[in-house]
């Protein structure tokens, strides 16, 4: 097991400098996304690389590659704090207490256990810099049936699957019963998956989406999740984004209009 642990900031000398792309790690396809804090802590592990945010206590982006060699039957969830953060850095097991009662939350995975499970380092999915406490109806619905697919492209495609995904803060949300005042429940949550060829297709899924909920209403474009993640994606990638991954992943029909944007209506 390996694991690189830096500030943005020390990966070329400057906050600048580290949002130019100098962090080369293999789960990131094109290159890392950029636009994270420059206080952020990047956590590079076997199964997923990461960005956490000191100040919600969770990642602001996970981005993870699954091969049909990875991908097993969930095992058990043993919940650790994330060792390479420091203590008011990183979440424990005790910020979660009482949550589910009182949130109807799960502890959510964004780099999912299913899809490490065949590898010997799987329990670092249940680190707890990897979890967001996500609603359960989403987490045990339409979020784990996306998961799934791409577990079923890896294998369909034989080769590699690309996923990167995060929560948004749009709205205020209940804090979490132990606290901190900072760490907030996530309003909502974004993914994107691509191919090496570049095909690619996003989402983007409120907290309180239904658990019978289709994920394929939810599909966005790849401008939507910049704008609303405050992130940029592929910075590495040479040639324009091609064809969408919509029927691969069991979407074959429309993608569902974009809402119109907020405008300022009171003079």
């Amino acid at each position: 097991m390996w694991l690189l642990v830096l500030p943005l900031v020390a990966l070329a000398g400057s906050p600048a400098a580290a949002q130019r792309g100098e962090l080369h790690t293999f789960h990131c396809l094109f290159g890392c996304p950029l636009g994270a804090p420059a206080t952020n802590d990047t956590v590079v592990r076997e199964i997923y690389t990461l960005s956490s945010n000191d100040i919600t206590r969770m990642a602001d982006w996970v981005a993870y590659r699954i091969t049909p060699s990875t991908i097993g039957l969930s095992n058990a969830r043993n919940w650790q704090a994330d060792p390479a953060l420091s203590p008011d850095e990183r979440l424990t097991e005790e910020h979660f207490d009482g949550a589910p009662a009182a949130l109807r939350i799960d502890r959510g995975h964004q780099a999912p256990l299913a899809a490490f499970s065949g590898t010997e380092v799987a329990g670092e999915t249940n680190i707890l810099s990897n979890i967001t406490p996500q609603a359960s109806a989403l987490n045990q619905g339409p979020w784990q049936r996306l998961e799934g697919r791409e577990r079923e492209l890896t294998r369909r495609i034989d080769g590699p699957v690309y996923v990167y995904t995060g929560p948004l803060f749009e709205r205020m949300m209940r804090p979490m019963p132990a606290g901190p005042e900072m760490h907030r429940v996530p309003s909502g949550y974004w993914k994107i998956i691509v191919l090496p060829d570049g095909r690619s297709t996003a989402f983007i899924m409120d907290q309180n989406t239904p658990r019978n909920a289709n994920f394929c209403d939810f599909r966005v474009s790849l401008m939507d999740v910049q704008l609303r993640s405050r992130l940029v994606f592929f910075p590495q990638r040479q040639t324009p984004p091609t064809s969408a991954l919509d029927a691969e992943l069991g979407c074959p029909g429309p993608r569902p209009p974009a809402p119109a944007p907020a405008e300022i209506t009171t003079r």
